[in-house]
């Protein structure tokens, strides 16, 4: 079983880093979806960056949703996956 998502940052060129409660980091692009069925809502961009975690998976506004296993096996693991998001580098670090 794949992990399930535990945050996800929205990024420039409708793609998403999705953190899996594992630890792992990975880039996933949507725009190969935005020609299909309801994900044609997701050209708007602003509604493409309303991406949130609901259960495990990332869903947006108006119930698009992609589960945990499309996510994490067709996203491109991050190098090293040691990348930080601007969203880390606002957190206080722990010693």
């Amino acid at each position: 079983m794949n992990p399930y998502v535990d945050q996800v940052h929205p990024l420039d060129d409708y793609r998403l880093e999705v953190v899996f409660e594992n630890g792992e980091r990975r880039i996933f692009d949507v725009k190969p979806y935005l020609q299909r069925g309801v994900f044609v809502r997701l050209q708007n961009r602003a509604a493409c960056r309303g991406a949130r975690v609901v259960a495990g998976s990332v869903e947006w506004p108006g119930g698009v949703d992609l589960s945990y296993d499309t996510l994490y096996l067709e996203g491109q693991p991050m190098a090293g996956n040691l990348a930080h998001t601007a969203a880390d580098s606002a957190l206080p670090k722990v010693s």
